[in-house]
This record gives C-alpha cells, sequence and structure tokens, in this order.
C-alpha cells in the first residue's frame, strides 16, 4: 500500500474535507463546537495555506497555516508578523496511528519555516493526545491563555500555547 500524499488543499478537496471533519467532531469533539459553515471554518482569516494527506482521491487528514492574533504573538513574545499559526489539524478516524498527525504537523512547521516564520499553535486543554503529539514532537510549551470562544459545556476555553521548532 502506498504511502499518504501530503500536498497543497484546493477547493475540490474541501467536500471531502468537511466529511472527515464531521467524523472528527462526532468521535473527538473536534472542534468543539460544529461550525455553521465548515468550509469556511477550514480556511480561517488571516490563512497561509492549506494541506490534505491523501491516498488517492481519499482525503485522510488536514492542516492549515494562518497570521496569529494579537494575543498569541503576545503570550509568545514574538511580533505576529513572524509567526505562522498551525491550525485545523486533524487525521479521520480511519487513518490514525499511523503517524499522520505528525507528518502533518511537521510538513506545516516546515512551511512556515520556508517562510521565515516562526511556527505556533494553540490546543484545549482538555486536548491530551494532541498536548502529547506536540511535547513528543519538541513543540515547547510557552504559555496559557483563556480563549474567546467555549467549550462543547459551555465553560470558557483554557488554550495552552506551543512554539515550534525552528528548524
Amino acid at each position: 500500500m502506498p504511502e499518504p500524499v501530503i500536498r497543497r488543499r484546493d477547493d475540490n478537496d474541501l467536500p471531502a474535507c468537511v466529511q472527515a471533519l464531521a467524523a472528527v467532531h462526532a468521535a473527538d469533539r473536534y472542534p468543539a463546537n460544529w461550525p455553521t459553515d465548515p468550509r469556511r471554518w477550514l480556511t480561517p482569516d488571516g490563512s497561509l495555506g492549506a494541506w490534505v494527506a491523501t491516498d488517492g482521491a481519499a482525503v485522510l487528514g488536514h492542516v492549515s497555516l494562518a497570521r496569529p492574533g494579537p494575543a498569541l504573538a503576545d503570550v509568545v513574545g514574538v511580533p505576529a508578523a513572524e509567526l505562522a499559526e498551525v491550525a485545523r489539524l486533524f487525521v479521520g478516524v480511519s487513518a490514525r496511528r499511523g503517524g499522520l498527525a505528525r507528518d502533518l504537523l511537521a510538513h506545516a512547521a516546515q512551511m512556515a519555516i520556508g517562510d521565515r516564520l516562526q511556527p505556533v499553535l494553540e490546543v484545549e486543554s482538555g486536548a491530551i493526545g494532541a498536548i502529547a503529539l506536540y511535547e513528543r514532537t519538541g513543540w515547547r510549551f510557552v504559555g496559557s491563555s483563556v480563549a474567546d470562544w467555549r467549550t462543547a459545556d459551555g465553560q470558557p476555553a483554557v488554550v495552552r500555547i506551543y512554539i515550534g521548532p525552528s528548524s
């Protein structure tokens, strides 16, 4: 069986991305609150690019880079113009346990570094599996903050903020 391919996402990938995201949401509550417009959610404001992991026509996973907001930049201590935020990272339920999340994360970080930007990310503090991935792959915890959104149970979300490798 061939290895999945990571490539730039195009508009034709969006229906499959939304379908995979819906399965992830049902299994893991990610995103915590289902977006009104999932296609738009997959392309956040300030998007710097998005990539998919595919096996033939099947979309197995997704990641994007975006310009971070000033609050994230303040916690990191680096101007927002020098940062790229890893966002919308997920792997379809049936494609897990093969290192695909690690590969997508590394790809996004390398794309940021290639553009001379420091990769950063934030993750909801209850996302234990994601936190373990980030720490296992060398991302450094730099702080926490209260996000401007609420968790599925209506509580203010607390996010952990990480800075990625710089090379």
